[in-house]
């Protein structure tokens, strides 16, 4: 063999070797990519997301579908289309749009499952299918999303591979899409805030309990002679629509019917909130309705509110509805006896003497 011959073996054993080591089983040559580094996955996306209608997360053969309401909002259509939270999906949308292909990876559906771009409709895959559709059901952008790149440094832009649905190719992309295929992380979760000091007057039931605000004290009124009261407790009631957030969300015709109690809070700018509390087994919801003089704001509340039943923490309960029991102070602890002495043997002396 002489000296040449030997010099392009080497050469070429070299490229065989880095074409292995670079591109993975099955990835194509650069002079086969579908794109080049840092083009954007999805280019005129942006300009089409005023015609998306709906997003479908497809994980593990289950599918979480968000679409646009009448008003112009999105709502989970699990849940009756209650709303998400805006921030949230306009995250994952303009994620979408942000997406650049950096780098090929492999074509081998054998190892898709390495890169977690595998079929998300298995019950064991860690991928997610995300499906942007317009209003005709055809889609916009459609996207499988694996294993996040870990960075290094906090100014590293985040990675992750991705696979488009009909392409077998596979891809490290940089950019960031949340894809949670749980309704529940989608659900806004802010139900009502009313601070403390807004609240001018509480009627739990009919009549039962009253309690108003005057000089600045938030106190019980009626009944006139009731028992030593827990003064936290009772700061508690003005405390009941404040930071008040929901765990889950039904329409009212599916909500629980055993009803355990109403009560109306007025706040001082003439804003009424009536609330009635129902029971499913140890869970507690509760069901709202905004009205009074101040109507802009219970408008607002109501287009949000009206037709829906909450779920909300348990604690809740004895500050929305409680009964006069529940506001009660402990009672003070008894002293414990003083310990007795133990009394000698019967025949034994008194003094211990033998």
């Amino acid at each position: 063999m002489t000296p040449r011959t030997t010099g392009i073996l080497v050469v070429l054993g070299v490229i065989a070797l880095g074409g292995g080591w670079y591109f993975g089983p099955g990835s194509v040559p650069r002079a086969q990519e579908s794109a080049p580094r840092g083009s954007l996955m999805f280019p005129d996306l942006a300009s089409k997301l005023k015609d998306a209608a709906k997003l479908e997360i497809l994980h593990q053969g289950k599918t979480l579908t968000i679409e646009k309401r009448p008003d112009g909002k999105w709502g989970i259509a699990s849940l009756n289309n209650y709303p998400v939270q805006e921030s949230k999906l306009r995250g994952t949308l303009t994620g979408l749009t942000e997406l650049r292909l950096q780098e090929p990876r492999t074509s081998d559906a054998a190892q898709y499952a390495r890169l977690g771009v595998d079929d998300p409709g298995k019950p064991d895959s860690t991928a997610d299918l995300l499906r942007l559709l317009d209003g005709s059901g055809k889609p916009v952008a459609a996207v499988i999303l694996g294993h996040r790149r870990v960075r290094s440094q906090a100014d590293v832009p985040e990675e992750v591979y991705v696979r488009r649905p009909d392409d077998a190719q596979s891809w490290l992309a940089q950019g960031s899409v949340s894809a949670d295929s749980d309704p529940s992380q989608w659900l806004d979760r802010n139900l009502l805030n009313i601070p403390a000091d807004r609240i001018q007057a509480v009627t739990v039931g009919d009549d039962a309990l009253m309690f108003d605000r005057k000089d600045g004290s938030f106190a019980l009124r009626h009944p006139t002679d009731p028992p030593k009261l827990d003064s936290y407790k009772v700061e508690d009631v003005s405390r009941a629509l404040e930071n008040l957030t929901l765990m889950a969300v039904k329409p009212d015709a599916d909500a629980p019917k055993d009803e355990g109690g109403r009560v109306t809070f007025l706040t001082g700018d003439g804003l009424a909130i009536r609330a009635t509390v129902f029971h499913a087994g140890k869970d507690v919801w509760a069901r709202f309705a905004a009205g009074g003089d101040n109507k802009a704001e219970a408008d607002r509340l109501n287009a949000r509110l009206a037709g829906w039943t909450f779920q909300i923490p348990n604690w809740k309960e004895k500050s929305l509805v409680p009964t006069l029991d529940d506001l009660k102070a402990a009672e003070p602890e008894k002293p414990a006896p003083a310990p007795q002495s133990a009394a000698p043997p019967t025949g034994a002396p008194a003094d211990g003497s033998k």
